[in-house]
């Protein structure tokens, strides 16, 4: 029986579940794309749909589906195998020991706490004068439904309603077999050190450090918060309308951080519009949970909420997975600020194309889609660049004909200038400016330069290491790679380059233990071969490969540089080779093969040659006559060697 993970991979296709996160173009047969974990413009990301696996040869990371997910989400194995099982149509159970992570179990009590809110609220049409419950969340069906609402609406975003109870959704999560402190850690209830109880509740003078849980939302209209995967790991709570007078905690109050919610990581809707902002090529960003549900409702589906007006940077980047060009849709006295924050900042920096949609004063996106839906799409098509709306704001109020006015012209947009990452755009509003303020380019050019540099907030997540360790890899170490996979892609030349090049002359004892490993795998497959009257190998099963060497002795080690697992880099050699030599004929093949054991059997008898050199001096030094005239020999036929192998390179065989 597979094991679930196994099960997964035999459904799901690679190619297919990347680019639910990135733009793939063909590649021969393989795929590629800039690597989602760095910044780059070459693409060095491959993808092979043959083998299942992915790698970047920018910066090193590679893998199969889970690896992939595991990187983009910031999530554990068992995570991503529960992300993933859904889509492939496999069934993880509840019992099974993987899936009892903390983790795991607090996104269970959200969930559980969400159909047990939207039950509430649906169950209250049924009966809404029948109890105390049922009644105030009748109230508040009616305030949805006066929003504009339907019910396949709030079916489909589960929005519910908590009652006025201290304990009833604590007693409901205990009676699943959630404890106080889980149901706590998940944001769902208020720990509160309990005060001496009443006599008459039979307390004790030791009762006073008690601690006491009660439901952290009551009495409100409750929205579920999704990770962009569509797990429920928070709340939005509106107080119902009937209590906002006398309501002391604010009309809107939300989960706290926890272990699987941080809020500068979500983005309102992002899971239920991912697509269609793919499709539209462009995401919506408005304030408010209702602004999303009333344009997803009247069809404008690439439209999602960040937490207020400040974007950050981990937003943005969530953004840019399925789009490059961001629609800002605030209310307008707050996008005014929008330059200063540090997500816009990125995103400024990162050259995505950033438009602001003006509504008019007052009005915000909810309202407006309700009253006027086509005006909605008119207004998208109309939304300004957002360098052009930020000249617009700023100029309207200053006569540009007093040198102050000028002077704070450029104070203001200078400085909004300076964060972006093109510079033919810098240069283009740097040339818009110098005409409204009447100020020759090259003086605002000057003072551009005085002005502290854009921070250059390009995600590195743990790439640093991976750059040092790779610039610091010797040619020969590339060569060796390149000579490894040509032979994984050719493997009719293995008996060829085993028969020219010892191991020790392979660069890098990852790529050595691969090598030795390749040769006996190749000749067990000939002496198989031989019995069943098959002696060619004209290729490798990868997979099979693969697996043998997870089982071989020599499959522990890793290169030192690069610190990759065999398996890992046999993966690497793999797309290696389709990315560089899927063009190449066999003959080709081996005129390279040829090369590149000429350069690595060079490299390895010049150093030979100097360590040669070094014991020559010193046995001139220790006047050593037996021991010079051995090192002389062997100096002599090392240069032989290296030259005949430098005519050899030339010529290419």
């Amino acid at each position: 029986m597979l094991q679930p993970s196994d099960e997964i991979k035999s459904k799901l296709d690679i190619v297919d579940l990347i680019r639910e996160y990135i733009q793939l173009k063909p590649a021969g047969i393989n795929f590629r794309a800039p690597c989602p974990f760095h910044n780059e413009k070459t693409p060095s990301f491959m993808v092979s749909p043959e083998k299942q696996i992915w790698h970047c040869f920018g910066c090193g990371a590679g893998g199969d589906i889970f690896s992939f997910v595991m990187e983009m989400e910031g999530i554990s194995f068992v995570e991503a195998l529960r992300l993933l099982a859904p889509k492939a149509g496999v069934k993880l159970t509840r019992q099974d020991p993987k899936l009892t992570s903390q983790r795991n179990r607090l996104l269970d009590i959200i969930e559980l706490s969400a159909k047990y809110y939207n039950k509430i609220l649906l169950e209250s049409k049924q009966a809404p004068h029948q109890s105390a419950v049922a009644g105030q969340a009748e109230a508040a069906r009616k305030y949805l439904t006066e929003r504009g609402l339907t019910e396949e609406t709030i079916e489909e975003w589960q929005i519910g309603y908590s009652p006025e109870s201290w304990d009833d959704l604590i007693n409901f999560l205990k009676s699943k077999d959630y404890n106080e402190n889980e149901i706590f850690l998940a944001g769902m209830s208020v720990k509160k050190e309990a005060i001496r109880r009443a006599a008459t509740n039979g307390a004790h003078a030791n009762d006073n450090n008690v601690c006491r849980f009660y439901n952290r939302f009551r009495g409100r209209i409750m929205f579920p918060i999704k990770d962009v995967n569509g797990n429920i790991v928070a709340f939005s709570a509106r107080v119902s309308p009937e209590k906002e007078a006398e309501e002391k905690m604010g009309k809107y109050i939300n989960s706290p951080q926890t272990m699987v919610y941080d809020k500068s990581k979500i983005l309102f809707g992002l899971d239920m519009a991912k697509q269609a902002i793919k499709k539209e090529d462009a995401a919506i960003i408005v304030e408010g949970q209702m602004d999303v549900i009333t344009a997803h409702q009247n069809g404008f589906k690439n439209v999602i909420a960040s937490s207020g007006t400040a974007l950050t940077a981990d937003q943005v980047l969530l953004i840019k997975r399925y789009s490059q060009n961001l629609i800002l849709a605030f209310d307008m006295d707050k996008a005014g600020e929008l330059a200063a924050e540090r997500g816009i900042a990125q995103a400024m920096q990162q050259e995505m194309n950033i438009k602001v949609l003006e509504l008019g004063a007052g009005k915000d996106p909810d309202e407006f889609i309700r009253k006027n839906p086509d005006g909605w799409s008119s207004a998208v098509a109309k939304a300004k660049p957002m360098m052009q709306y930020y000249f617009d704001k700023t100029l309207a109020n200053l006569d540009l004909t007093n040198i102050d006015h000028k002077r704070q012209a450029a104070k203001i947009l200078l400085p909004v200038i300076a964060k972006l990452g093109n510079k033919i755009e810098q240069d283009f509003w740097l040339k818009k400016l110098g005409q409204e303020v009447d100020v020759a380019p090259h003086f605002l050019h000057e003072a551009l330069a005085r002005i502290k540099p854009a921070v250059n907030y390009k995600e590195e997540k743990k790439q640093p290491e991976k750059q040092r360790a790779e610039a610091m890899r010797s040619r020969a170490e590339m060569l060796s790679e390149l000579l490894l996979a040509l032979m994984l892609k050719f493997p009719a030349h293995i008996e060829y380059a085993a028969g020219k090049l010892n191991p020790d002359q392979i660069d890098g004892c990852g790529i050595q233990a691969i090598y030795r490993n390749l040769i006996i795998y190749y000749n067990k497959s000939i002496d198989k071969g031989a019995q069943t009257g098959e002696v060619a190998l004209s290729e490798i099963n990868f997979n099979d490969f693969k697996n043998w060497l997870k089982q071989n002795s020599l499959s522990g080690q890793a290169n030192d540089n690069t610190n990759e697992s065999q398996p890992a880099l046999l993966d690497k050699l793999a797309l290696l080779a389709d990315k560089d030599f899927y063009t190449y004929d066999s003959n080709q093949a081996k005129n390279e093969i040829i090369k590149i054991i000429a350069i690595l059997k060079k490299g390895f008898l010049s150093k030979r040659l100097k360590e040669a050199a070094k014991l020559i001096a010193q046995a001139e030094k220790n006047n050593n006559k037996a021991e010079l005239d051995g090192l002389m020999d062997e100096f002599k036929l090392l240069s032989d060697e290296i030259e005949a192998l430098g005519n050899l390179e030339e010529d290419g065989g």
